[in-house]
């Protein structure tokens, strides 16, 4: 909510919550700074750990958050690999035709399968 609250934008987008998801997983945002220059390097810092998808990079409380937030000028900031990933977005299609693929392909090993069982017996 802090992201789109201050950029105006949300950081993952999609037509549905299943698309949404999925952009999270895959993913990166766009750097809140990138969108809105006066958003201060700290601040950024404190929005990408508390976006942050592994658990143990993120916020361990919300009191720990609010600390963050009202002492910014405290918070260090890291070299972050989603600042440089953001634009190579991945599509989903890859894995949509993958999986049709892989759906096509059921019926006719299946078929296969029976055909090769009725010559044998």
């Amino acid at each position: 909510m802090l992201y789109e609250m201050l950029t105006g934008q949300v950081p993952f987008r999609g037509p549905n919550a299943f698309a949404i998801m999925n952009d999270r997983l895959v993913n990166s945002p766009i750097p809140p700074r990138e969108i809105d220059p006066t958003i201060s390097p700290q601040l950024q810092e404190i929005i990408y750990r508390a976006l942050a998808r592994d658990p143990s990079n993120r916020y361990s409380s919300a009191h720990e958050f609010s600390w963050d937030l009202q002492h910014e000028d405290q918070v260090g900031i890291s070299e972050r690999p989603e600042l440089n990933d953001w634009k190579r977005r991945r599509s989903p299609l890859y894995r949509q035709i993958l999986f049709y693929l892989t759906l096509a392909a059921i019926p006719i090993v299946v078929f296969g399968v029976l055909l090769y069982v009725a010559r044998h017996t």
